[in-house]
């Protein structure tokens, strides 16, 4: 554990889990990636994260949810019956590719 913080705070307490165990690793100490991961999380030790969360919506406390008109029961007995949609946020780096027939 003395290792592990050591190295953390060599490296101005941004090291993350996967960085530490790459430098114990360079410095001869043979210890598993999990054990650093469980280890640091005991400490209170974890790295700086990048980048910031993008938020699409904030939400209003005070105004009432639309109804839920289908119940979550997507089943429609004729044509054109039910019509769900869907928005999905995010780069296209971040969405899977849609799956096609």
């Amino acid at each position: 554990m003395a290792e592990i913080r050591r190295v953390w705070q060599a490296n101005m307490q941004v090291y993350g889990v996967r960085k530490v165990w790459h430098q114990l690793q360079r410095e001869g100490i043979t210890v598993a990636r999990c054990t650093v991961e469980r280890l640091m999380r005991r400490l209170g030790l974890q790295g700086v994260r990048r980048g910031k969360r993008v938020r699409t919506t904030i939400a209003d406390s005070a105004q009432a949810c639309p109804l839920d008109r289908v119940n979550r029961h997507f089943h429609a007995d004729r044509p054109n019956q039910l019509w769900v949609s869907d928005f999905t946020y995010g780069t296209p780096s971040q969405r899977s590719p849609p799956a096609w027939g």
